[in-house]
C-alpha cells in the first residue's frame, strides 16, 4: 500500500512539473533576447532593425541597430504590459516607438508610430 501512494505521490509531482515547464515565458523575461524586426512600407521602403533587450536593475534596458549592426540609438524608455512591450528610441533625428506584440515562443506581431506594420523574429543563438 505504501508503495501504491508513493507511486501516485510521484506521478502527481511529475505531471505538476511538466505542467509548469509546457507555459511560455511571461512578461519582461518573453522580450528579453535579440529581434529582428521588418519595418514595412516606410517612405524610404521596407527597414531591417534589429531589437536587442536585456534586463536592467529596474526594467528592461537596450538598443536598436540598423540592418548593418551599428547601433541606432540606445532605448529611452520600455514600457511593459502584459504580452505586449514598446520601445522608445530616436531615428533619423525623431523620437519614434515600437509596439512589439507576443505572437508565439519566437514571433512578435509590431506597428512602428501605430503607421508601420513591423513583423519580428528571436534571434536564436547558437549553441
Amino acid at each position: 500500500m505504501k508503495k501504491l501512494s508513493m507511486m501516485i505521490t510521484g506521478l502527481f509531482v511529475f505531471m505538476a512539473t511538466q505542467k509548469m515547464n509546457a507555459q511560455g515565458k511571461l512578461g519582461a523575461d518573453y522580450f528579453i533576447g535579440t529581434w529582428n524586426v521588418l519595418v514595412k512600407a516606410t517612405p524610404n521602403g521596407d527597414a531591417k532593425l534589429t531589437v536587442i533587450l536585456e534586463k536592467g536593475d529596474t526594467s528592461l534596458i537596450g538598443s536598436v541597430l540598423d540592418s548593418t549592426g551599428t547601433e541606432l540609438s540606445k532605448l529611452s524608455k520600455v514600457t511593459l504590459k502584459d504580452s505586449t512591450v514598446t520601445v522608445y528610441f530616436t531615428a533619423q533625428g525623431y523620437d519614434v516607438y515600437l509596439v512589439m506584440n507576443k505572437k508565439d515562443e519566437d514571433h512578435v506581431s509590431g506597428m512602428l508610430m501605430d503607421m508601420f506594420d513591423s513583423p519580428g523574429e528571436r534571434v536564436k543563438k547558437n549553441k
